[in-house]
């Protein structure tokens, strides 16, 4: 099972790569899988898997997923 998790573009670094930020943690992604994009990114959210950025999603969707594993991450039985 594969798990991307959302966050927010906040920057944009070079080329392929933006800085991306989950809930305060910021990292360096790669859009090169992606496609087309410009600086028109900033502020949207994507779904990030193994240092990727996978897919563009809604601020909407971002955010309720984002909640959703904060939730998850809270149970003291995830496993």
């Amino acid at each position: 099972m594969c798990i991307a998790i959302p966050g927010k573009v906040t920057s944009l670094l070079d080329e392929s790569t933006a800085v991306v930020d989950f809930g305060g943690v910021q990292k360096n992604v790669k859009l090169d899988l992606l496609g087309d994009y410009d600086s028109s990114i900033l502020g949207q959210y994507v779904l990030v898997h193994v240092g990727y950025a996978i897919s563009l999603i809604s601020e909407e969707e971002g955010k309720e997923t984002a909640e959703l594993f904060e939730q998850l991450l809270g149970e003291e039985d995830v496993c």
